[in-house]
Protein backbone atom coordinates (compact mmCIF):
# COMPACT_ATOMS: atom_id res chain seq x y z
CA UNK A 1 0.00 0.00 0.00
CA UNK A 2 2.88 2.23 0.93
CA UNK A 3 4.76 1.65 -2.18
CA UNK A 4 1.39 2.36 -4.47
CA UNK A 5 0.75 6.00 -2.69
CA UNK A 6 4.38 6.64 -2.96
CA UNK A 7 4.14 5.95 -6.62
CA UNK A 8 0.80 8.02 -6.91
CA UNK A 9 3.06 10.88 -5.51
CA UNK A 10 5.35 10.60 -7.92
CA UNK A 11 3.37 10.97 -10.58
CA UNK A 12 1.41 13.36 -8.89
CA UNK A 13 5.10 15.36 -8.52
CA UNK A 14 5.34 15.16 -12.22
CA UNK A 15 2.33 16.84 -13.61
CA UNK A 16 2.29 19.22 -11.39
CA UNK A 17 5.53 20.69 -13.05
CA UNK A 18 4.07 19.97 -16.62
CA UNK A 19 3.18 23.73 -17.85
CA UNK A 20 -0.63 24.58 -17.15
CA UNK A 21 -2.69 27.20 -16.59
CA UNK A 22 -2.45 26.75 -12.54
CA UNK A 23 1.33 26.19 -11.91
CA UNK A 24 1.36 29.39 -14.90
CA UNK A 25 -1.11 31.44 -12.93
CA UNK A 26 0.96 30.69 -9.78
CA UNK A 27 4.59 31.92 -11.88
CA UNK A 28 3.53 35.34 -12.72
CA UNK A 29 1.29 36.11 -9.99
CA UNK A 30 4.22 35.24 -8.08
CA UNK A 31 6.68 37.53 -10.01
CA UNK A 32 4.38 40.19 -10.53
CA UNK A 33 2.93 40.38 -6.58
CA UNK A 34 4.68 37.98 -4.85
CA UNK A 35 5.46 34.71 -3.24
CA UNK A 36 2.37 35.20 -0.83
CA UNK A 37 0.22 35.60 -4.09
CA UNK A 38 1.91 32.91 -5.25
CA UNK A 39 0.22 30.76 -2.15
CA UNK A 40 -2.85 32.23 -2.06
CA UNK A 41 -3.49 31.17 -5.28
CA UNK A 42 -1.97 27.54 -4.83
CA UNK A 43 -4.37 27.38 -2.02
CA UNK A 44 -7.34 27.85 -4.00
CA UNK A 45 -6.26 25.29 -6.72
CA UNK A 46 -5.93 23.11 -4.12
CA UNK A 47 -9.65 23.66 -2.76
CA UNK A 48 -10.40 22.79 -6.43
CA UNK A 49 -9.20 19.39 -6.22
CA UNK A 50 -11.36 18.39 -3.19
CA UNK A 51 -14.14 19.55 -5.50
CA UNK A 52 -12.59 17.40 -8.18
CA UNK A 53 -11.93 14.61 -5.69
CA UNK A 54 -15.29 14.44 -4.63
CA UNK A 55 -16.61 14.34 -8.01
CA UNK A 56 -14.90 11.84 -9.12
CA UNK A 57 -15.40 9.86 -5.64
CA UNK A 58 -19.10 10.32 -5.93
CA UNK A 59 -18.71 9.79 -10.02
CA UNK A 60 -19.97 12.71 -11.03
CA UNK A 61 -16.96 12.66 -13.55
CA UNK A 62 -18.20 10.09 -15.55
CA UNK A 63 -20.72 12.80 -16.42
CA UNK A 64 -18.29 14.70 -18.23
CA UNK A 65 -16.81 11.61 -19.79
CA UNK A 66 -20.11 10.24 -21.13
CA UNK A 67 -22.21 13.70 -21.67
CA UNK A 68 -20.67 15.56 -24.60
CA UNK A 69 -22.91 18.40 -23.97
CA UNK A 70 -22.04 18.93 -19.95
CA UNK A 71 -18.47 18.54 -21.26
CA UNK A 72 -18.34 21.37 -23.56
CA UNK A 73 -20.58 23.87 -21.51
CA UNK A 74 -17.54 23.43 -18.52
CA UNK A 75 -15.19 23.92 -21.08
CA UNK A 76 -16.58 26.78 -22.39
CA UNK A 77 -16.99 28.46 -18.87
CA UNK A 78 -13.18 27.48 -18.17
CA UNK A 79 -12.00 28.74 -21.52
CA UNK A 80 -13.80 32.13 -20.92
CA UNK A 81 -12.08 32.63 -17.53
CA UNK A 82 -9.13 32.26 -18.93
CA UNK A 83 -9.93 35.04 -21.57
CA UNK A 84 -11.00 37.05 -19.12
CA UNK A 85 -7.86 36.59 -16.65
CA UNK A 86 -5.90 37.56 -20.21
CA UNK A 87 -8.06 40.80 -20.62
CA UNK A 88 -7.27 41.46 -16.88
CA UNK A 89 -3.63 41.63 -17.41
CA UNK A 90 -3.75 43.81 -20.60
CA UNK A 91 -6.02 46.04 -19.14
CA UNK A 92 -3.26 46.76 -15.77
CA UNK A 93 -0.50 46.63 -18.67
CA UNK A 94 -1.98 49.36 -20.48
CA UNK A 95 -3.44 51.60 -17.86
CA UNK A 96 -1.67 55.24 -17.54
CA UNK A 97 -1.29 54.15 -13.33
CA UNK A 98 2.15 52.95 -12.73
CA UNK A 99 1.36 49.63 -12.05
CA UNK A 100 2.48 49.83 -8.27
CA UNK A 101 -0.24 52.67 -8.01
CA UNK A 102 -2.97 50.56 -9.28
CA UNK A 103 -5.63 48.17 -7.43
CA UNK A 104 -4.13 45.31 -4.96
CA UNK A 105 -5.38 42.02 -5.87
CA UNK A 106 -6.68 40.66 -2.40
CA UNK A 107 -5.89 37.12 -0.98
CA UNK A 108 -9.32 36.61 -1.04
CA UNK A 109 -9.23 37.39 -5.23
CA UNK A 110 -6.58 35.46 -6.06
CA UNK A 111 -7.83 32.66 -4.07
CA UNK A 112 -10.89 32.38 -5.70
CA UNK A 113 -9.36 32.64 -9.33
CA UNK A 114 -7.41 29.40 -8.15
CA UNK A 115 -10.67 27.47 -7.31
CA UNK A 116 -12.84 28.83 -10.61
CA UNK A 117 -9.65 28.04 -12.73
CA UNK A 118 -9.36 24.47 -11.23
CA UNK A 119 -13.13 23.91 -11.25
CA UNK A 120 -14.04 24.81 -14.36
CA UNK A 121 -11.69 22.77 -15.89
CA UNK A 122 -13.26 19.12 -16.95
CA UNK A 123 -9.96 17.92 -18.03
CA UNK A 124 -8.98 17.67 -14.36
CA UNK A 125 -12.13 15.57 -13.42
CA UNK A 126 -12.10 12.89 -16.43
CA UNK A 127 -7.69 12.89 -15.86
CA UNK A 128 -8.77 12.02 -12.06
CA UNK A 129 -11.01 9.44 -13.32
CA UNK A 130 -8.64 7.69 -15.64
CA UNK A 131 -5.57 7.75 -13.91
CA UNK A 132 -6.85 6.78 -9.94
CA UNK A 133 -8.87 3.98 -10.50
CA UNK A 134 -5.33 2.45 -11.48
CA UNK A 135 -3.79 2.81 -7.70
CA UNK A 136 -7.04 1.18 -6.38
CA UNK A 137 -6.32 -1.96 -4.50
CA UNK A 138 -9.27 -4.04 -3.52
CA UNK A 139 -7.86 -5.48 -0.09
CA UNK A 140 -7.42 -1.83 1.02
CA UNK A 141 -10.35 -0.82 2.26
CA UNK A 142 -13.34 0.64 0.47
CA UNK A 143 -12.83 2.09 -2.50
CA UNK A 144 -14.60 5.66 -1.95
CA UNK A 145 -12.36 5.98 0.94
CA UNK A 146 -9.00 4.83 -1.15
CA UNK A 147 -10.19 7.53 -3.60
CA UNK A 148 -10.31 10.15 -1.56
CA UNK A 149 -6.74 9.60 0.27
CA UNK A 150 -5.40 10.16 -3.56
CA UNK A 151 -6.93 13.00 -4.20
CA UNK A 152 -5.34 14.47 -0.76
CA UNK A 153 -1.89 13.14 -2.40
CA UNK A 154 -2.80 15.23 -5.55
CA UNK A 155 -3.05 17.99 -2.88
CA UNK A 156 -0.15 17.60 -1.16
CA UNK A 157 1.70 17.09 -4.32
CA UNK A 158 0.17 20.52 -5.59
CA UNK A 159 1.26 22.30 -2.24
CA UNK A 160 4.63 21.11 -2.33
CA UNK A 161 5.37 22.02 -6.49
CA UNK A 162 3.04 25.12 -6.59
CA UNK A 163 4.78 26.39 -3.00
CA UNK A 164 8.12 25.93 -4.61
CA UNK A 165 7.23 27.94 -7.98
CA UNK A 166 5.63 30.75 -5.73
CA UNK A 167 8.90 30.88 -3.45
CA UNK A 168 11.45 31.02 -6.78
CA UNK A 169 9.13 33.30 -8.50
CA UNK A 170 8.65 35.59 -5.31
CA UNK A 171 11.73 36.37 -5.50
CA UNK A 172 12.68 38.37 -8.73
CA UNK A 173 9.06 39.94 -7.77
CA UNK A 174 11.20 42.92 -6.09
CA UNK A 175 13.06 44.01 -8.81
CA UNK A 176 10.16 43.96 -11.11
CA UNK A 177 8.21 46.12 -9.06
CA UNK A 178 11.28 48.30 -9.19
CA UNK A 179 10.42 48.47 -12.87
CA UNK A 180 7.53 49.56 -14.66
CA UNK A 181 8.56 49.09 -17.68
CA UNK A 182 9.50 45.22 -17.18
CA UNK A 183 5.92 44.90 -15.11
CA UNK A 184 3.98 45.76 -17.88
CA UNK A 185 6.12 43.36 -20.57
CA UNK A 186 5.36 40.54 -18.02
CA UNK A 187 1.60 41.55 -17.92
CA UNK A 188 1.60 41.51 -21.95
CA UNK A 189 3.38 38.03 -21.92
CA UNK A 190 1.26 36.68 -18.64
CA UNK A 191 -2.13 37.84 -21.11
CA UNK A 192 -0.51 35.75 -24.12
CA UNK A 193 -0.32 32.72 -22.34
CA UNK A 194 -3.44 32.57 -21.04
CA UNK A 195 -4.72 33.17 -24.20
CA UNK A 196 -3.21 30.49 -25.53
CA UNK A 197 -3.79 28.15 -22.88
CA UNK A 198 -8.22 29.41 -23.44
CA UNK A 199 -7.50 27.83 -27.10
CA UNK A 200 -6.03 24.49 -25.80
CA UNK A 201 -8.71 24.16 -23.82
CA UNK A 202 -11.57 24.78 -25.84
CA UNK A 203 -9.85 22.03 -28.35
CA UNK A 204 -9.54 19.62 -26.01
CA UNK A 205 -11.64 16.51 -26.76
CA UNK A 206 -13.46 14.05 -24.41
CA UNK A 207 -11.32 11.28 -22.90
Amino acid sequence: MLENLLALFVTAVVLALVPGPDNLFVLTHSALHGRMTGWYATLGFSTGLIVHTAAVSLGVAALFQTSEVAFNLLKLVGAAYLFYLAWRFIQRSNSRLPLQDQPILTPWLIYRRGIIMNVTNPKVSLFFLALLPQFILPESGPIVLQMISFGMIFIVATLVVFGAIAELAGVISPWLKRSDKAQRIMHRVAAVIFCILAMKLLLAEQF
